[in-house]
């Protein structure tokens, strides 16, 4: 099963380190992040489960649940969280899936043959309050995933839904923003946006950031 953006994200039942997810029922009105590993022990993981943990109040922010998947079974998981905390500096703070039957990874297109045939991808779904796909990222194993960037496109996500703006590259929280091409009554512009925007083209209109 492909997973494309605007898809519903698969729901399911699974076994995890703080025992039976039901994925939909947990989400809640919440975002979520779900990432994959390809096993448990493994040093990039490591520190990227770690890393995670560590941004527990970021997280919070912004109204977003963190959870991992590892093909590995519980009673590994917890000796590998063990591990996580003791060389990255933390506490994990989120659920780790058993998908020790493949059932999630069936459902997220996890497994890719031409990378491996039995080892999940590191991909990573970031999905809105209303189960909504938002973004998929896939990362090579040997790469550690950018979780600033991750918090990043959340953050212009949230923003979107909020204000109907875009953010141009390389935007960062606090910067100039673009009004959505679909946005053309001026009387609603000049609602939405009382600090006024420059056209630089009539498709390219900049705007101060309406939250800040």
């Amino acid at each position: 099963m492909t997973i494309r953006l605007g898809d519903i994200a698969p729901d399911f039942e699974q076994d995890s380190s703080e025992g039976t997810i039901r994925f939909h029922e947990w989400l809640g009105n919440q975002w979520g992040v779900l990432f994959s590993h390809p096993a448990d022990f493994t040093p990039v993981c490591t520190t990227e489960l770690g890393f995670t943990a560590k941004l527990k109040d970021e997280f919070a922010q912004r109204n977003v649940k963190a959870i991992a998947l590892s093909v590995d079974p519980v009673d590994s998981h917890h000796r590998w969280i063990g591990d996580i905390n003791e060389t990255q500096g933390t506490t994990v703070n989120f659920p780790i899936l058993a998908d020790a039957d493949r059932k999630v990874s069936d459902l997220y297109d996890l497994i890719h043959p031409n990378a491996n045939d039995t080892l999940t991808v590191r991909s990573l779904f970031v999905i809105d309050p209303n189960k909504k796909v938002r973004l998929t990222i896939t990362y090579p194993a040997s790469t550690g995933r950018n979780f600033h960037e991750i918090l990043r496109v959340i953050d212009s996500l949230q923003l979107t839904d909020s204000h109907k703006v875009a953010t141009p590259a390389n935007w960062q929280d606090g910067d100039e923003v673009v009004i959505v091409p679909s946005l053309k009554d001026e009387e609603e512009i000049r609602q939405r946006f009382p600090k006024g925007y420059r056209a630089v083209k009539p498709y390219l209109r900049l705007t101060p950031q309406p939250n800040r």
